[in-house]
C-alpha cells in the first residue's frame, strides 16, 4: 500500500511536469491572465488571478519533475517509515504551495503559496521529532515569518495603488518602502545575509525533503519573487547596488563555511546558499532570463546531489560525517557516477548544465560595470565552490575507509531510477534550455585572458582544496570557528534571542511580578487596607470611649445628686 501511494503520486507529478513543459513551449513569448471574481460587495471585489506564461509553466514543470523523482526515491529511502502516507501528503502539499506561488500574480492570493511553504516546511523539518529538529524548525519558521510580515506590510502599502497585481506596478509615493519590503521578504526566503543561518539548520528534515526544499521550492521562492517584481524594482538604482553587495557577501560566507563543514548534508546546503548568491548576483546585474536559466539548471543538479547524498547516508547506517566516510565507489558505483556529474555541474565543468548558466553569469559580471573588489570576491567564491566540491568527493567517494558501518545491499531500483533521470537532466538541460532562450545565443566578446579567468579560478580552487584536506580544519582557532559558524551568524541567530528572552523574563519576574505588582498589587493593597482599617478603628473607638465615659460620669453625678 505504501509503495502504491508513492507510485501514484510520482506518476501524477511526472504527468503534470510533461504537461507543463509542452504548455511552456506553447506560451513561449505570450501570456494570459485569468481572473475569477469570487465575491463582489458594493465596489469591493475579491478575485483570484492566474498568470499563464512561459516562465510559470516552465518553472512548474521543473518543480513537478524534481518532486516526482523525490517521490520515487522516497519509496526506497522511507520504505520503513511508519507514517509514509502522512509524509507523502506533506510533500504533495509542499509542491502545491509552490505552484500557487508560481501561477498567482496577485500579492494577497500569493500568500496562499508563500505562507503554505513556510508552514509545511516547518512540519517537514520537525518530521523527526527530537530537540534538534524542533530547534531547526523554529529557527526556520521564525526567520521566514520576517518575510511574511514584509509581504503583509507590502499588501497594506499597495492599497494606495488600488490593486495588488505584480505585473501592473507603477511608481507612487510609497514606492521605495514597498521595494524595500519585497527585497527583505525575498532575502528571508532565499536565506541571504543576515537571514542565512536557517538554511543549514533545515537539514534536520529527511533527505528527500532536503532535495526538494533546497533545489526548486522554498529557497528559490525569494529569487522568483524578485524576478516577477524586477521591472518595478529595477527603477531604483540603489536596488542593484544593495543586491550586489548582499549577494557577494553571501557567496563568500557560504563558500568559506562549506570548506570547513564536516556534515555531508550541510556542505550541500551551504553550496545551495552559494548558488542562491549567484542568482541574486545575476538579478543585481539585471540579467533576468539568465537568473531564471541558472535557477532551472541549479535545481536539477542540486536535487541530484541531494539524492546521491541520501543514498550514501542510507547505505552508511545514517552516518553524515565526512570524516567517517570513504570508499563509496566500491559499494555504490552508480550513485558515485551521478554524484560526480552533479559535482562537476556545480563547479561549472564544460558541457554540463551548470557551465551554460554559471559561466554566462560570471562573464556578465566582467562585462557589466562592477566594483573591482566585488569582482575579486565573486571569482574567489567561484574557486571556493570547486574547492568544497573536490573536498566532498575526496572525503566520501575516493578516500580511505575510516570505520563507518557500511551495509549496502546493492543499489535499489527506485534510487537508481530517480538519480538516472536527474543525471540525464543535469547533463542535457543546459544545452536544451539555452536553445529555448534565444537571448543566450548571443556571443559575449571578451579578451582571451578574461575568457580563461573562470576555468583558471576553478582549477585554482581544486588546488586550494588540498590545504583544507591537509588538516587545516583540525586546527582550533578563532578564525576557523568564525568561518565554520558562518561569520557567527549561527550563534547570533539563536543564542542571543534565547538568552535575551530568558534574561528579560527573569528581570520582568523580579521587577514586575515580584516587585511593583507586589507593591501596588496584592500585598501593597493589603498593607494600605490594614492601615486604613486601623485608622478607621482608632477614629471610631476614641469618640465611642469618650461618649461612654461621659455617660457613666453623668450617671454617677445624677446618682450622687439624688442620694445626697
Amino acid at each position: 500500500m505504501k509503495l502504491k501511494i508513492s507510485s501514484i503520486s510520482s506518476f501524477f507529478l511526472f504527468s503534470s511536469s510533461l504537461s507543463f513543459f509542452f504548455l511552456s513551449l506553447y506560451f513561449s513569448g505570450d501570456s494570459i491572465m485569468l481572473q475569477w471574481d469570487i465575491l463582489s460587495i458594493s465596489s469591493c471585489t475579491i478575485s483570484l488571478n492566474l498568470l499563464l506564461d512561459g516562465i510559470s509553466f516552465s518553472f512548474g514543470s521543473i518543480v513537478c519533475m524534481i518532486s516526482a523523482c523525490v517521490m520515487v526515491f522516497s519509496s526506497s529511502y522511507m520504505a520503513n517509515e511508519q507514517f509514509l502516507k502522512r509524509f507523502i501528503y506533506l510533500v504533495l502539499l509542499f509542491v502545491l504551495s509552490m505552484n500557487f506561488l508560481i501561477f498567482i500574480p496577485s500579492l494577497p492570493a500569493l500568500l496562499i503559496g508563500w505562507d503554505g511553504l513556510g508552514i509545511v516546511s516547518f512540519a517537514l523539518v520537525i518530521y523527526y521529532q527530537n530537540n534538534k529538529s524542533l530547534a531547526a524548525g523554529l529557527l526556520t519558521i521564525l526567520m521566514n515569518r520576517v518575510g511574511d510580515v514584509m509581504i503583509l506590510l507590502a499588501i497594506g502599502v499597495l492599497v494606495l495603488q488600488g490593486h495588488w497585481l505584480i505585473n501592473s506596478m507603477w511608481e507612487y509615493s510609497w514606492s521605495g518602502g514597498f521595494a524595500l519590503m519585497i527585497t527583505i521578504a525575498a532575502m528571508t526566503k532565499s536565506a541571504q545575509i543576515p537571514f542565512s543561518s536557517w538554511l543549514p539548520a533545515a537539514m534536520a528534515a529527511p533527505t528527500p525533503v532536503s532535495a526538494l526544499v533546497h533545489s526548486s521550492t522554498l529557497v528559490t521562492a525569494g529569487v522568483y519573487l524578485l524576478l516577477r517584481f524586477h521591472p518595478f524594482l529595477s527603477k531604483f538604482s540603489s536596488f542593484n547596488v544593495f543586491m550586489l553587495f548582499i549577494s557577494v557577501l553571501t557567496l563568500m560566507m557560504a563558500g568559506l563555511a562549506a570548506n570547513m563543514e564536516t556534515d555531508l548534508k550541510k556542505v550541500i546546503a551551504l553550496s545551495t546558499l552559494s548558488q542562491l548568491g549567484v542568482m541574486m548576483l545575476s538579478v543585481a546585474l539585471g540579467a533576468v532570463n539568465l537568473t531564471l536559466f541558472h535557477l532551472y539548471t541549479h535545481a536539477l543538479f542540486k536535487a541530484l546531489l541531494f539524492l546521491c547524498a541520501g543514498s550514501m547516508i542510507h547505505a552508511s547506517n545514517h552516518n553524515q560525517d565526512l570524516r567517517l566516510m570513504g570508499m563509496s565507489y566500491s559499494q555504490l558505483p552508480m550513485t558515485v557516477v551521478c554524484l560526480n556529474i552533479a559535482n562537476l555541474a556545480l563547479c561549472g565543468a564544460p558541457f554540463l548544465s551548470g557551465f551554460y548558466s554559471k559561466d554566462l553569469i560570471l562573464e556578465s559580471s566582467l562585462v557589466t560595470p562592477t566594483n573591482a573588489l566585488m569582482l575579486f570576491c565573486i571569482f574567489v567564491a567561484t574557486g571556493l565552490t570547486s574547492a568544497y566540491s573536490f573536498r566532498l568527493s575526496i572525503s566520501s567517494l575516493w578516500g580511505h575507509f575510516k570505520g563507518s558501518t557500511f551495509h549496502a545491499k546493492g543499489e535499489d531500483s527506485y534510487i537508481v531510477g530517480s538519480t538516472y533521470c536527474l543525471a540525464i537532466s543535469a547533463v542535457a538541460s543546459g544545452a536544451l534550455l539555452q536553445s529555448f532562450f534565444l537571448e543566450f545565443n548571443l556571443d559575449c566578446f571578451l579578451p582571451q585572458e578574461l575568457k580563461l579567468l573562470t576555468p583558471l579560478v576553478i582549477l585554482g580552487g581544486l588546488a586550494g582544496a588540498y590545504l583544507v584536506l591537509s588538516g587545516f580544519t583540525s586546527k582550533t582557532s578563532l578564525a576557523v570557528f568564525f568561518v565554520a559558524q558562518m561569520w557567527f551568524l549561527v550563534p547570533l541567530s539563536t543564542q542571543p534571542l534565547a538568552k535575551m528572552s530568558l534574561i528579560m523574563g527573569t528581570n520582568i519576574l523580579k521587577s514586575v511580578d515580584g516587585g511593583w505588582l507586589e507593591v501596588v498589587g496584592g500585598q501593597g493593597a493589603l498593607v494600605v487596607m490594614k492601615g486604613t482599617t486601623r485608622l478607621n478603628q482608632g477614629a471610631q473607638v476614641l469618640p465611642f470611649n469618650t461618649f461612654v465615659f461621659f455617660i457613666l460620669l453623668a450617671i454617677v453625678a445624677i446618682s450622687f445628686y439624688y442620694i445626697f
